[in-house]
């Protein structure tokens, strides 16, 4: 099966797709969107972010149909979606991770709920993963309390609390649909007027919250970001880059949490001010209590780990100077 390509006026949704070194995975995402255009008139546009793993030459070997742009840089996320949103001539953008796959009426149902839905300017659906597992798809904006409720380990010890499960809104039941705060970049359907209203992503944002940022300038400009379930799309990655889970701080690893940092730092300041050395303080003074409870311990092992806090502690330094305090993003790419 093959996309339609088709004057402006037809294109139903132009999906963008942004790739960095996931030549595989990527021709197993372009297979599922293949799968699934069915009578939709669709434009497919691959944004390739510099990869060196032959990305590129097999998508111009094996999908000479899609429209592929090539950076000389690794743009991050929010830029290189912005090069395919340029280019896009549907009238629903459908962001798509490389790493993320359609499963069947996925598309088709994605298209009818905006066409239902005239308000709806952002729509997310049920993330999971390969074994149906569910992964966090709809939530609330960050705030300094919800960041502290996750650090705490709280949000994971009661998911059922409204309270506590309040930042990935684990108490409320993922088969409902629902009108949200914003819903994750793995995959999501946005008006084009509304992009040419609101703008693309914020490109201040090199990786992680620029999802967060779009939706609340969407909101801003009275549409409403919705959460369907009946749309699943299996995700395969994102879950280890959003979240350290592992308290060993590897290079990448230490990488991942700067960038964490930095963009949680442009979020605050963007969109609270001073509340972002409220939020600097919040996690550095965390981050300190765990390794002072870590060097106190009895356990060898724990007070080893204490290490791996300080770290977190130097980190948040690091950004907080990178981003002086959130004003400022550093030279790209990061």
């Amino acid at each position: 099966m093959q996309a339609q390509k088709s004057a402006p006026s037809q294109v139903d949704a132009s999906i963008v797709v942004v790739s960095f070194n996931t030549r595989d995975v990527l021709r197993e995402c372009l297979l599922s969107v293949y799968r699934e255009v069915g009578s939709l008139h669709v434009q497919i546009i691959v944004v390739d972010n510099a990869s060196t793993d032959g990305s590129p030459a097999m998508i111009e070997r094996e999908f000479p149909e899609v429209e592929l742009i090539r950076s000389e840089i690794n743009l991050g996320f929010g830029s290189a979606n912005n090069l395919g949103i340029q280019s896009a001539r549907g009238r629903y953008v459908v962001l798509l991770n490389s790493d993320a796959f359609l499963t069947e009426g996925s598309l088709h149902r994605s298209v009818a709920h905006m066409n239902d839905n005239p308000r709806a300017g952002l729509g997310g659906g049920r993330l999971i993963g390969r074994d149906g597992s569910w992964q966090p798809s709809a939530r609330m904006f960050p705030t300094v309390l919800s960041d502290l409720i996750v650090h705490s380990g709280l949000a994971a010890r009661f998911p059922r609390s409204r309270f506590f499960g309040r930042a990935d809104r684990t108490w409320a039941n993922e088969m409902e649909a629902a009108e949200v705060d914003w819903v994750p970049g793995a995959y999501s359907i946005i008006r084009s007027d509304v992009l040419a209203a609101t703008g693309p992503f914020d490109p201040r944002f090199f990786l992680y919250y620029e999802e967060v940022d779009l939706c609340i300038r969407i909101k801003q400009k009275g549409y409403s970001i919705w959460y369907w379930p009946d749309i699943a799309v299996v995700h395969i990655g994102g879950e280890s880059s959003r979240q350290i889970r592992s308290l060993e701080m590897s290079r990448t690893g230490g990488q991942l949490l700067l960038w964490r940092m930095r963009s949680m730092l442009l979020y605050y300041r963007k969109h609270h001010g001073p509340v972002a050395r409220i939020a600097m303080l919040v996690e550095i003074v965390w981050y300190w209590m765990r390794s002072l409870r870590r060097r106190l311990s009895k356990d060898p092992d724990r007070r080893t780990s204490a290490q791996t806090y300080a770290s977190m502690i130097s980190i948040m330094s690091q950004a907080w100077r990178d981003t002086k305090g959130g004003r400022f993003s550093p030279v790209q790419p990061w």
